[in-house]
């Protein structure tokens, strides 16, 4: 089943496409964000809300000063101690009473365009009068920086005070008659501008409209008039389009950032990806044996997965050859036996009835020799195919009572083994270390050994065991080979080669080592295991 064949149902898509996409979004958000304009021109029509409030508790305040519905001026002397004192007097009587902005764009319906003033019904008072003259030109100067529309009116909503309308009434207006009966009424509606809008403004509500606001004048909780004031809500869309050349060069601008950033992130990660992807796909091909790290990787990821395939390229490698070389000696170490076995037969199936009983008696036992060396040879393959593909586990191993038994189990075969140690945990299996052991010390008995010093040396996290025989040893020449699989001296004894070999594969798995230590005498062999961090455990 090919690799790729899970991913056919999927649709996959090419890393340089999933960049241009995440590119192409990040310049539509700018644009995007236009659309979320409506909610800051809700902040913006409560913002000229609160300033308008502003404005009108300062024209209110201004209004009930000049009115002097207490007669507060003809009482107080003309001492500024006691002017003072007069002063605090009446602001002791006062209450905080703020309003809050309270015009949402989101929820507030629009109004239409206010109504034409009528003409008054009840007519202004004199004083009132004088006062509206008064606050005339302080409303006009005003009007000139706050660019807001203002009226000041009597307690019958008759216009005394503003730009237009004096003398006129607004009283059937809805905002105000909700502020001549004491109550803060702000409303928002439509505006027709005398300036043509921006192609922009039919995405936001914020170009067409007014806020207007009716702010009751109290004196004792008694309406004393009303100030009445409106104004255009900011507009950012405006102001957009007027600098719409700086925001055609600016999207001009982001759409070479991107492209640049496409650019730069796909030869950052797409080319060192197809490079590693055209180096499986020659190694697929057999057009090369190995992947080689990336010369320029891009990322420090890349650069990880590229050492990543390399090295598992090269033990992909080292384990085909191993393979190949395994199953050669296999073949050769099976058809040696077999060749004779088949010879033997044939010549008892040919002249078995003429031989005399004890060459026909040799050739059976040769036969019996033969099929014990495949027997051995069987078990030992098993034993090395187990080495190979064991997994480590995190078992712990003390090593005194694996040493004691078999020192005890070896003496009654002629081997001697002398130790010194107490109870040490080390980082492999009981099972893995009493095979390794028991390898090594097979190897001594088939080199003649009868005695063997061991020694364990601690030397920071590792534990080094040293096996010294008395055996014939190895030789210089044979020195490279005694880990190669099959390469044996003792073959005529039963060897077959395997056993070091089984003793490297299972020390390997558990992250451990062995070397041959060159001596004059007899063998000299030095394992490395790591000590497990819990001495206390138990094998």
């Amino acid at each position: 089943m090919p690799i790729n064949a899970r991913t056919r149902s999927r649709r996959l898509y090419r890393l340089r496409t999933i960049l241009l996409v995440v590119m192409l979004s990040v310049l539509v958000l700018p644009i995007a964000s236009l659309f979320l304009f409506r909610f800051y021109e809700n902040e913006l029509v409560r913002r000229t809300e609160e300033q308008l409030i502003a404005q009108a508790a300062a024209i209110s305040a201004t209004y009930r000063e000049l009115m002097d519905f207490d007669g507060a001026r003809s009482t107080i002397p003309n001492d500024p101690t006691q002017s003072l004192k007069a002063q605090k007097s009446t602001a002791s009587r006062l209450y905080y009473t703020p309003i809050d902005p309270a015009l949402d764009l989101s929820k507030q319906a629009i109004l239409s365009r206010r109504g034409d003033a009528i003409p008054a019904v009840v007519p202004v008072s004199p004083k009132v009068k004088r006062v509206g003259a008064s606050m005339q030109a302080i409303m006009i100067n005003t009007q000139r920086y706050t660019l807001a529309g203002m009226r000041l009116l009597d307690q019958n909503g008759t216009v005394i005070a503003g730009r237009s309308e004096v003398g006129q009434s607004l009283r059937h207006i809805q905002e105000v008659r909700g502020a001549l009966k004491g109550k803060y009424t702000p409303v928002i509606r439509e505006r027709i501008s005398d300036q043509p809008q921006p192609p922009l403004a039919s995405i936001s509500r914020g170009t067409g409209i007014r806020v207007f606001i009716a702010f009751p004048i109290l004196h004792n909780n008694k309406v004393k008039g009303a100030v009445y004031l409106s104004r255009t809500p900011q507009n950012i869309l405006k102001h957009m389009y007027q600098i719409r050349g700086k925001l055609i060069l600016l999207g001009f601008v982001l759409l070479m950032v991107t492209g640049l950033l496409v650019l730069f992130i796909s030869s950052r990660l797409s080319r060192p990806i197809r490079e590693l992807i055209a180096q499986t796909q020659k190694v697929t091909r057999g057009e090369q044996q190995t992947v080689s790290v990336l010369h320029q990787p891009g990322t420090y990821e890349l650069a990880q997965l590229s050492g990543s395939f390399a090295e598992m390229s090269e033990t992909l490698k080292e384990r085909s050859t191993y393979i190949d070389r395994f199953a050669s000696h296999v073949s050769h170490e099976f058809k040696t036996p077999l060749t004779s076995m088949q010879g033997a037969l044939e010549l008892l199936q040919e002249h078995g009835e003429d031989m005399p009983q004890e060459q026909r008696q040799r050739f059976i036992d040769n036969l019996y020799d033969d099929t014990e060396r495949l027997k051995r040879l069987v078990n030992r393959l098993l034993e090395q195919a187990r080495a190979d593909s064991l997994q480590a586990t995190n078992e712990h191993t003390n090593v005194f009572p694996i040493v004691k038994l078999l020192a005890s189990a070896y003496e009654k075969r002629g081997l001697k083994i002398d130790y010194e140690m107490s109870d040490l945990y080390l980082n492999i299996a009981p099972i893995a270390f009493e095979t390794v052991l028991t390898n090594l010390f097979e190897n001594s008995l088939q080199h003649g050994a009868d005695h063997i010093d061991m020694t364990v040396d601690v030397v920071s996290s590792e534990c080094l065991i040293t096996l010294q025989d008395n055996g014939s040893g190895i030789s210089e020449a044979n020195q490279e080979n005694v880990f190669t699989p099959f390469f044996t001296t003792q073959r005529e004894e039963g060897g077959t080669g395997l056993g070091l070999g089984i003793v490297q594969a299972l020390l390997q798995t558990w992250k451990g080592s062995i070397r041959l230590i060159p001596n004059e005498s007899g063998a000299c062999f030095e394992v490395k295991l790591s000590i497990s961090g819990d001495q206390s455990s138990s094998s």
